[in-house]
């Protein structure tokens, strides 16, 4: 059983492909089995995020033989906390956390004021935590593209 902090699996796995995603050369299209079997996500369970990070407008998808996935805006515009809560709502660490009157104890609660900060410590280490900084260039395409291959073999004649 997941500790009731713990960050879900399908958030991990949104994270994965949204900085796979962000470690590509811009306008690439990735395949979702590709992002899987680099991210090491079972494919059917990444098919899923992927429709979902779309649904949020953090994704784009391209249909067809040379389709894929891609940002759906720059990676300094998308934050760990776009994805968090594209993938499962907002994030809310305790109802008192947003209403001091969401328990029977009201205003009275002396744990209240701890909720309320933990949650505003916690949202802005998510919301300052940005793809284009946490990308992994290791990741990236480094093999020439089709056109590039071309360009090459008619500069070595």
């Amino acid at each position: 059983m997941a500790h009731p902090l713990q960050i879900s699996r399908k958030i991990e796995y949104g994270l994965r492909a949204m900085l796979y995603l962000a470690s590509q050369p811009e306008g690439a299209l990735v395949p979702f089995r590709e992002i899987a079997e680099r991210m090491n996500v079972p494919s059917e369970f990444m098919a899923k995020i992927l429709k979902t990070l779309v649904k949020g407008k953090l994704a784009t998808s391209t249909r067809g033989a040379l389709g894929g996935y891609a940002l759906a805006r720059p990676a300094s515009q998308i934050s760990f906390l776009d994805v968090i809560e594209a993938m499962e709502g907002k994030v809310q660490v305790n109802l008192c956390a947003q209403h001091s009157n969401a328990c029977d104890f009201g205003t009275g609660c002396t744990m209240t004021e701890v909720w309320q900060l933990g949650q505003q410590r916690m949202l802005e280490v998510f919301r300052h935590a940005r793809l284009d900084r946490l990308a992994m260039r290791g990741l990236g395409k480094t093999a020439p593209q089709a056109g590039e291959l071309v360009q090459l073999a008619a500069e070595r004649h």
